[in-house]
């Protein structure tokens, strides 16, 4: 399984479409543990463009803080799960309470 966490200042961006990089973990779902974890840069922004983008590099989930809903509608598309509300909180921490299944989770802060 892979997850993205979008970044800003090194922390889970609250914005998914104005991130500045992405935090990819190969994570272990049974044993709830982080295999690897890569950042990469995000593309320059374009309407539709990262579903697609982090589908071609094996998302299967991402995590954020607040996404629109036609952003959540194209991640459906490519079969990518998005957990919304996390807090802007260290990405390894986001992780490991995602598999460990005790990730806080509040409000979408997307308004659009």
């Amino acid at each position: 399984m892979k997850i993205a966490i979008p970044l800003a200042g090194g922390k889970l961006s609250l914005h998914f479409g104005h991130c500045e990089s992405f935090a990819l973990f190969d994570v272990d779902p049974t044993e709830k543990k982080i295999l690897q974890r890569e950042e990469i840069a995000s593309p320059p922004h374009e309407p539709g463009l990262l579903p697609r983008w982090l589908a071609e590099r094996g998302a299967s989930v991402v995590i954020t803080g607040g996404m629109g809903q036609r952003a959540r509608q194209l991640f459906a598309q490519q079969g990518i799960s998005v957990v919304i509300g996390a807090p802007a909180d260290a990405p390894e921490r986001i992780v490991g309470d995602y598999l460990a299944g005790t990730l806080q989770v509040g409000k979408n802060v997307c308004d659009h």
